[in-house]
């Protein structure tokens, strides 16, 4: 039996609808395993979703997915993820040992928290040795807000001891105009990893900052809060795919709003309802304290405990 490697390889498949299977984001027989017939009968023309079925199940045994697993064998997969330093060792004990891969990690808060600070340090520590806690990898960060500044980025970088021109060039920023342009992005991120997938340094992180900036702005009113969702949950579950194929960490940041029925408590929750809070891995909510100081809260995890960590933004970055 011929081994499946490539897209080419899977029953149906020849060069031209391989070609297009690529320019849609499917770029290696993963991407295609994991797609819904729909996916695929969308993007290629002439094929029905039964057609698309059939190639799915054969993407899906030549990738070995689908099937069941024991327990021992999803532990052992687990050992391929990844954890990235913050900068702040007391934050990184609040995760476990700092952002995963393989999950989104959002960080929501008030209007200067920390959570584009929070951005730039991670996207300066994923391209640190493994020795330090990085990936030695790329970054891919998309900017809703306009708020990336690269000399606040080479700022953190030199405090880091590296060499700005060589981060910057690890560093892929795209600026999303709208929602369906933000989405459009993660797909056109698929396109850009797979380029890096087999230099030295394939992309180990993406940053979407904010990932609810466009969808609150332009969905507005209760009559179109159905379509903003959907279209919400479509970009979350296109960057869990995203972290998936290329075991990368995903960390997004979210805007806040306030409740006024809460009389007592904290009134402050997250932009973007259930569809946010059921997708995303690990929430972290940031405040201000006095001066550099902020307190993260985890507020939800698959594994870990609730709890806070008191952190610092610097001059220098984040740090204890």
């Amino acid at each position: 039996m011929t081994e499946t490697k490539s897209i080419e390889d899977l029953p149906g498949v020849g060069h031209s609808v391989a070609e297009k299977l690529r320019e849609a984001g499917f770029h290696n027989i993963e991407a295609v395993a994991v797609a819904s017939p729909g996916d695929l009968a969308g993007v290629i023309d002439g094929i029905g979703e039964s057609t698309a079925a059939k190639i799915i199940a054969a993407a899906r045994q030549a990738a070995n997915v689908g099937g069941f697993e024991t327990g021992s064998q999803i532990l052992e997969r687990r050992k391929l993820v990844g954890k990235l330093t913050t900068g702040s060792s007391s934050l990184d004990e609040l995760l476990g040992g700092g952002v995963e891969t393989q999950a989104i990690t959002e960080f929501y808060g008030e209007f200067g928290s920390g959570k584009t600070q929070m951005a730039l340090q991670l996207a300066v520590n994923a391209q640190l040795p493994k020795s330090k806690q990085g990936f030695e990898g790329s970054v891919i960060w998309i900017d809703s807000e306009n708020t990336f500044r690269p000399e606040r980025f080479v700022q953190i970088a030199e405090a880091r001891n590296l060499e700005p021109d060589e981060v910057l060039q690890n560093l892929h920023v795209a600026r999303a105009l709208n929602a369906n342009h933000q989405i459009l992005l993660v797909e056109k991120s698929l396109e850009k990893a797979q380029e890096l997938r087999e230099t030295d340094r394939p992309v180990r992180l993406l940053v979407v900052d904010s990932v609810t900036s466009h969808f609150r702005s332009e969905f507005l009113g209760r009559g179109t809060l159905a379509d903003r969702q959907q279209k919400l949950n479509k970009h979350l579950h296109d960057l869990i795919r995203f972290s998936d194929i290329h075991n990368a960490a995903i960390m997004v940041t979210n805007q806040v709003q306030s409740r006024p029925d809460v009389f007592f408590g904290d009134p402050t929750r997250p932009i973007g309802g259930h569809v946010m809070a059921h997708t995303a891995t690990f929430r972290i909510y940031l405040r201000k304290s006095k001066g550099e100081k902020r307190i993260a809260r985890l507020v939800d995890s698959p594994s870990l405990p609730e709890g806070e960590a008191v952190f610092s933004v610097s001059e220098a970055g984040i740090g204890d």
